[in-house]
């Protein structure tokens, strides 16, 4: 993080979208593919939702969506695509700050990717409320970064993080009995740095689902 950048969550991060035209690809995670490619579609919920793509892949798929995101300037760009890719009227926009706020309602599939923040996010307590907001049947799919790429020396690192592991996640979210974890792996992924240096970087993942109800 930059000694010039604002320290509070909202203003980070709309600095952050401010600055560049574009931060993100505009393609889905590759992870949410895989893990929810399966599912029925129903009511999806995209936590950090950002410039809205994976809103607007499952919305492709019939998903009725809310994204979230605690930038406005993101909320913008993310509609600009929904609108661009004909799929606006299944996705409706809300501005969070998790761990403050948070949406009301449950959901067939809760989409938590990368929720890692260089300023200040209640990881732990936005997971659970993920994990409260998946209805009777869902699925709750978490990624989150397992550590920087193996391209980057210490000295490069942007900002000290604890990165999150695999079981310390499930320990934090201290689920019941009526959750399943379906995948708990860590998936390496090859990365190129800006300049051209090639390495990998891993990718936790959790696909936990919950019991249905009228099954139990």
């Amino acid at each position: 993080m930059s000694a010039t950048s604002p320290t509070e969550p909202a203003l980070f991060w709309e600095q952050r979208y401010r600055d560049s035209d574009r931060i993100w690809s505009g393609n889905p995670n590759p992870l949410l593919v895989r893990e929810t490619t399966d599912l029925r579609p129903g009511r999806a919920l995209d936590l950090g939702c950002g410039e809205g793509a994976d809103a607007v892949w499952l919305a492709g798929r019939g998903w009725q969506v809310t994204g979230v995101d605690i930038a406005a300037t993101a909320l913008t760009r993310a509609a600009a695509h929904a609108e661009s890719a004909g799929v606006a009227d299944r996705i409706s926009w809300q501005r969070h700050e998790l761990g403050v706020t948070f949406p009301e309602g449950t959901y067939d599939l809760v989409n938590a990717q990368f929720l890692q923040s260089p300023v200040a996010l209640d990881q732990d307590g936005v997971l659970r409320r993920a994990a409260d907001a998946v209805a009777s049947g869902g699925t709750l799919l978490i990624v989150m970064h397992g550590g920087w790429p193996t391209w980057m020396t210490p000295d490069e690192y942007p900002f000290d993080a604890e990165f999150p592991t695999l079981d310390g996640v499930l320990e934090s979210l201290n689920l019941s009995a009526e959750w399943t974890v379906t995948t708990h792996e860590p998936v390496r992924r090859p990365l190129t740095a800006p300049d051209g240096r090639t390495g990998t970087r891993v990718d936790n993942v959790w696909r936990l689902t919950r019991a249905d109800a009228a099954e139990r």
